[in-house]
């Protein structure tokens, strides 16, 4: 089983990287075709059909955090994959999941740096370490409810 889990840890950071190698260009596409889909078209339930002007000035607003958004969110599932891996072989599982999930983050950030387009960001780490963290503390406090049963 502990093989499995290492293999979907694998897997997800495999995921990660193909997001972090897009070129600026096609990375910021996919942002927008999300904002598209989804918080425009909130947007249309409450307040009717948009124009071009203002589709373009809604995903300008909110581009920024949907990015931000997906370093935490990616990074909030690789904390859940490390805990459930960790916590099976070690007392500190919540220790060695923030190491390898920052020390990922640094490498991911630094790969960036050739990516066309692209940059490393110290933010970036702070935001995808942020996300490991949280998720930790959700995982160790459910972890810890469900053994005392």
């Amino acid at each position: 089983m502990n093989k499995l889990k290492l293999i979907i840890i694998i897997i997800w950071m495999g995921i990660i990287f193909l997001f972090s190698n897009q070129p600026a260009v096609e990375s910021g596409n996919l942002s927008n075709s999300f904002i598209n889909k989804t918080i425009v078209k909130v947007y249309e339930i409450f307040n009717g059909e948009t124009d071009s002007k203002s589709r373009e000035e809604i995903i300008n607003k909110y581009s920024y955090f949907v990015r931000k958004g997906a370093h935490f969110t990616v990074y909030f599932i690789l904390g859940l994959l490390c805990f459930t891996y960790f916590k099976d072989f070690t007392k500190y599982p919540i220790i060695y999941s923030l190491i390898l999930c920052f020390v990922y983050a640094c490498t991911d950030e630094f790969h960036q740096y050739f990516v066309n387009g692209r940059y490393c960001s110290f933010i970036d780490v702070l935001i995808d370490s942020s996300g490991t963290f949280i998720s930790l503390i959700i995982s160790r406090y459910i972890f810890a409810n469900k053994h005392k049963i």
